[in-house]
């Protein structure tokens, strides 16, 4: 049946395609083999989360062969829920593309574009479903490559300069991540997830493995890019082709804070995790600073992606700071918000590249009056943007409430406090925006600005839409997060 080889095909789908599309000469051609094997991919996502739902889990053997010796995909809520972000958002990203590239790139170049991109991708959903440790690696370096690709390919020249400093961290990154994983195959003798949180326990006293732990810790911290190992991600944000940063800034650094979640938590383990490493000690300041310094910087932004990716900073310190607070709240509040945030951020900067696409700009001053010029754009950017901010009734006030109920539960007022002040500096940087848009006078050479064709149209919207339905809705999200948190914790629902 093909339900059961659902797992196999989530991830093929993508991967097949892109060589194909590497061969198309014509780059509208290659979009609708992009187009068909992405909404093909949601569809199977949203068929595995239906079978995964309430707590179930898929062992899916590649080849045949039953682990540890064989290579496993294994899937559950968590990963589930990660592949329906990677594969909706990156379907709706895609579905714009292909008008947004043309003020990008010659048309001869769109289909090696597209290739990349479904390259990106696959990757991406392979390191969410492997339940190896060693492919987690191979895939991520996938990843990376195909995003240093993508961003390389801004029209900008610093576009270059912020794939290579991207380059640089994340190689430092995924080296140390090789390490890890090599030191516990060192002491264990198994490369499979499962068996090593089999393993791992009888060697907590093991210096090799404390030693596989903080190299995992400051390898993965760089790829999510955790305050203050950021350095890379403003730039890579700011220059990267317009849609390509909203595929991003969804989905790579929101895969790499899953395999945070599942190694610390279910690889090494919470006890030795945090009891021994005392991981929350090292987390939980550089989440509060990274939320305040991330979100103050955003403040003084004049571009306005430059501005989106300071913000991305501060948010995925609320990610990092829910894990760290270990209580089923934080941890419901940082995959809560990993979904959330990939959604809103996606559609902000989409919404953004529509403005760009017929301004050519996304400097504040150049933005002025477009609210009035491209009145769908702005709206959805407006609702995007209260998302971002925590207004009641978003997908943003759900998560945040939730991470400010877990620090209330460990009694810290003052941290609940300072979530509140990085919200009103959000409020701040988002109502600079709304301000520019709608009540200063637009450039003269301006005049004749209208909104983006329908194809860009649309996503934005669906995108704003989501942001309402799962501020309304939240049993896909924060439903979801509530048993995988229990789960992760070890409490019996």
């Amino acid at each position: 049946m093909i339900s059961a080889q659902l797992p196999a095909i989530v991830l093929l789908l993508t991967l097949l395609s892109a060589p194909v599309c590497s061969m198309i000469r014509n780059g509208d051609n290659a979009w609708k083999v992009a187009m068909f094997a992405v909404w093909l991919s949601v569809a199977a996502a949203i068929a595995l989360m239906a079978q995964v739902w309430g707590g179930n889990t898929i062992s899916y053997h590649m080849g045949g062969w039953a682990p540890p010796w064989g290579i496993e995909v294994r899937i559950d809520e968590l990963s589930a829920l990660v592949v329906i972000l990677i594969t909706l958002f990156g379907a709706l990203v895609i579905s714009a593309l292909r008008e947004s590239l043309r003020t990008v790139m010659r048309s001869h170049r769109h289909s090696l574009y597209y290739a990349t991109f479904l390259l990106c991708m696959s990757s991406l959903i392979g390191i969410t479903i492997t339940g190896d440790a060693f492919n987690v690696f191979v895939f991520l370096e996938i990843s990376s490559l195909s995003t240093y690709a993508l961003i390389a390919r801004g029209r900008d020249r610093r576009a270059l300069i912020a794939a290579f400093r991207y380059l640089i961290m994340g190689t430092i990154g995924a080296t140390f991540i090789l390490i890890a994983i090599g030191f516990m195959y060192m002491v264990t003798g198994t490369l499979n997830m499962a068996d090593l949180a089999v393993r791992l326990p009888e060697h907590t006293d093991n210096r090799v493995i404390q030693a596989s732990f903080a190299f995992f810790t400051v390898g993965i911290a760089l790829k999510v890019a955790v305050f203050p190992l950021h350095y890379w991600l403003p730039s890579a944000y700011t220059y990267a082709p317009k849609a390509t940063t909203a595929f991003l800034a969804a989905t790579a650094t929101k895969v790499s804070l899953y395999v945070m979640i599942r190694f610390v938590f279910d690889v090494y383990g919470v006890e030795f995790s945090f009891t021994q490493m005392k991981l929350d000690v090292l987390l939980i300041p550089m989440s509060i600073a990274g939320i305040l310094i991330a979100s103050l910087t955003a403040m003084f932004q004049s571009d306005v992606k430059r501005l989106l990716a300071w913000s991305s900073v501060a948010q995925l310190s609320y990610m990092v700071l829910g894990m760290a607070l270990l209580n089923v709240n934080g941890l419901t509040a940082s995959v809560t918000h990993m979904f959330n945030h990939a959604m809103m951020k996606a559609g902000l900067f989409l919404a953004l590249a529509a403005m760009i696409y017929r301004v050519g700009s996304s400097h504040l001053r150049d933005l002025a009056g477009i609210g009035r010029s491209m009145p769908m754009t702005t709206a959805a950017f407006v609702i995007l943007g209260a998302g971002l901010v925590g207004v009641p009734l978003t997908a943003g006030f759900v998560s945040k409430w939730y991470l400010i109920s877990a620090v209330l539960d460990k009694g810290w007022v003052w941290v609940a406090a300072l979530l509140i002040v990085s919200s009103l500096m959000a409020l701040v940087y988002v109502g600079k925006i709304v301000d520019v848009a709608y009540f200063k006078t637009a450039p003269a050479e301006h005049n004749a600005v209208k909104d983006v064709p329908v194809s860009i149209l649309v996503p934005c919207w669906a995108f704003a839409l989501l942001t309402i339905y799962f501020g309304l809705d939240t049993r896909a999200t924060a439903g979801v997060a509530d048993r995988v948190a229990q789960a992760l914790l070890g409490i019996a629902s």
